[in-house]
């Protein structure tokens, strides 16, 4: 049997008991199941190109920004770090945060918002609904079936971290809770990306630091560290106040989950499914100091005239190429023009685009439209 953990809570998912694979396999060596899938994402090309990929910034900005590999990295940190504070499995923690941004598009939430419009006709778009077609269809890596071939649990998790229920996710037990290793990623998600674009902001000079100090959250850890290293410069004191407030809000989710499973009598993986709903959160009154902090970013950074220009260009790049392939398909490379035979074209022509980095889709759109781009 794989090696599995022997410190683990009694409510961790354990890989021994994994409801398994859609497709059976041969294994060359006993790594336990969540492990395999946290290596199989991490080799997958999906994984790759999100190095290449918008965070909030699109690439060609500057390479000081994050990008959706640095966001999943840090994700995943925080998630292990939660996990570990629980006592919750870490492999299938990390795997599920790995792959959770996997199906986003290029330029971020603005080619997400686009490709959505696009799509209404079709069923719609969503990143965590694609970030599964990626692991379930779109990978080729293995000779026997598409996909990763990831475990239930692993899947159920990019499944589940969807906001819309959607009729093909029936096998995924909607009714049920998702194990806790899944529900701490929504959590671990937001306080990466709070935090970095707090960072990311400042950098960028977009986010001001004395309008910040204004939040009471923000103010707190501040104050803190300003005391605790009174000769250090702003930078310094940036960085250090951006990791106190990561490690706040990590343990005041890990103090309040503890709570909730406590006052749930949860005690086995089975009581999470069953019970289990909405027990990773935070605490009420940290809860809403972060949604202060949390207006407030969308207020002074999302919402900044830069990031909206960024967003309009983003957005004309990818309705014009969407058109374009629609309009003849034969533009598109050869295999996907197979797989229009077999699939809904407008479906085939979102996975491609989605499947676009930033860096791609703008020389792509270059050389379409611009008649001096070489072909």
């Amino acid at each position: 049997m794989p090696y599995e953990r022997p410190d683990l809570a009694p409510y961790a998912a354990k890989s021994h008991l994994s409801r398994g694979r859609r497709y059976y396999e041969e294994f060359k060596d006993e790594r336990p199941a969540f492990e395999r899938d946290k290596d199989r994402i991490i080799h997958s090309a999906s994984f790759r190109r999100l190095m290449y990929k918008t965070q909030v910034f699109i690439i060609h900005e500057g390479d000081y920004y994050r990008t959706r590999l640095t966001h999943s990295l840090e994700v995943a940190q925080i998630a292990r770090g939660l996990a570990r504070m629980l006592g919750l499995n870490e492999e299938l923690t990390e795997a599920i945060a790995l792959a959770h941004d996997l199906g986003h598009t290029p330029f971020g939430h603005a080619g997400e918002e686009t490709l959505n419009k696009l799509m209404e006709p079709w069923g719609g778009f969503e990143h965590n609904l694609q970030s599964l077609r990626v692991v379930e269809v779109l990978e080729e890596r293995y000779p026997n079936f598409p996909g990763l071939n990831l475990t239930y649990e692993t899947r159920e998790g990019l499944a589940k971290h969807s906001k819309r229920l959607h009729p093909e996710l029936e096998e995924y037990n909607p009714e049920e809770a998702p194990t806790l290793e899944a529900q701490l990623i929504e959590v671990a998600d937001e306080i990466a990306y709070n935090n970095h674009d707090i960072d990311d902001g400042l950098k960028s000079n977009l986010l001001k630091l004395e309008e910040l100090e204004e939040i009471p959250l923000w103010k707190e850890m501040w104050n803190k560290v300003k005391q605790k290293y009174p000769n250090a410069k702003t930078k310094q004191l940036i960085y250090s106040a951006i990791s106190h407030l990561i490690g706040f809000l990590m343990h005041d989710v890990a103090e309040e989950t503890k709570r909730r499973i406590k006052e749930r009598h949860i005690e086995t993986p089975n009581d999470v499914r069953l019970y289990g709903h909405n027990v990773v959160d935070y605490s009420p009154e940290v809860k809403n100091a972060k949604n202060e902090l949390m207006k407030f970013l969308f207020r002074k950074l999302y919402c900044h005239y830069k990031v909206e220009r960024m967003k309009a260009k983003a957005e004309k790049m990818l309705q014009e190429l969407f058109n374009a392939y629609l309009q003849n398909p034969k533009l598109l490379p050869e295999k996907y023009q197979l797989r229009m035979e077999k699939e809904l074209p407008q479906r085939i022509i979102c996975d491609y685009i989605a499947g676009m980095t930033d860096r791609f889709a703008i020389e792509e759109y270059k050389r379409l439209f611009d008649p001096d781009w070489r072909v």
